[in-house]
């Protein structure tokens, strides 16, 4: 998965790489490079390459982890830019037992439900540079 990943064609020429993904699909850890081609006209990290550094991760994440009685997609997503990225930025995705309990507990229960999911983009020194949420259509299949 992270080698079909890296070279897939959004990923690579935006200067995305997946650094890992556990076995258990239950963390992710994703780079973003800052390099002329990843900045934009101010020679920041392109807004829309951040966001796009976290675009599938927590939909991938939980449909492995629920398996095949759950139809899941992205439903919603937006970004709150925090401080300019003056510096290459990651991001870490983690799902856990809970979420996931809470997902089916919510599916048995209406049929579908809507999850939210954040992730902090920081620079390796720490600095926040962005939190991206993210909205997962979670529903039974029939």
């Amino acid at each position: 998965m992270k080698l079909m990943m890296n070279t897939w064609p959004p990923f690579l020429f935006a200067g995305i790489r997946i650094l890992e993904i556990a076995p258990d699909y239950r963390y992710a850890k994703v780079k973003l490079k800052k390099k002329v081609l990843t900045s934009n006209y101010v020679g920041t990290l392109f807004g829309g390459s951040l966001f796009a550094m976290t675009d599938p991760f927590y939909m991938i994440m939980t449909m492995k982890n629920l398996g095949d009685r759950y139809i899941v997609w992205d439903k919603r997503g937006e970004i709150e830019f925090v401080s300019p990225g003056k510096a290459t930025v990651f991001g870490e995705f983690r799902i856990n037992d809970a979420d996931l309990e809470d997902i089916r507990d919510n599916v048995d229960k209406n049929g579908k439900y809507l999850k939210w999911f954040d992730v902090e983009l920081k620079t390796a020194e720490g600095v926040l540079v962005a939190i991206v949420k993210k909205q997962i259509y979670f529903r039974a299949k029939p």
